[in-house]
């Protein structure tokens, strides 16, 4: 268990400031650090069943993710650690987290291809063909809900 503090809120619970540090994380790490311009604001994460789920070290978001309710199944997403806080399981944590409150549907990803064993330690099934993501190779994969065959 890493020494980071766990957070978690829905949108209209998140202060502004955390809401910059979240959507930060997501641009350094997806749009900058990955050179993939896409459209991260999707709004989606202002839906009254999404929940965003992070760490923070020293008052700094370190790691994060959000829920999403998609009705018949979770999805969980826009999963990012800080480059420099890396190989220590944060993201794994969270994960392991979002896992725990998402209950009594199916979750389903859409990870990056290089990621489906370590998604697979979790529980997660490819579930269908690879597919370009704004120019990043993905794979759809899901976690069928707890007690279903």
């Amino acid at each position: 268990m890493s020494d980071a503090q766990l957070q978690a809120a829905r949108f209209v619970e998140l202060s502004a400031r955390e809401l910059y540090a979240l959507l930060r994380l997501r641009m350094d790490v997806f749009v900058v650090e990955q050179e993939c311009a896409y459209p991260d604001i999707d709004g989606r994460d202002t839906e009254p069943g999404t929940l965003h789920l992070w760490q923070t070290q020293d008052g700094t978001v370190v790691s994060a993710l959000r829920v999403l309710d998609d009705g018949d199944t979770w999805s969980i997403g826009r999963v990012a650690t800080v480059r420099t806080a890396r190989g220590r399981g944060l993201s794994a944590e969270l994960v392991a987290e979002a896992i725990s409150r998402c209950t009594g549907r199916d979750i389903v990803i859409g990870a990056q291809t290089y990621l489906e064993g370590w998604y697979a330690r979790f529980g997660f099934v490819r579930s269908g063909e690879d597919y370009l993501d704004d120019g990043v190779a993905h794979l759809p994969m899901r976690r069928p809900a707890a007690g279903s065959a």
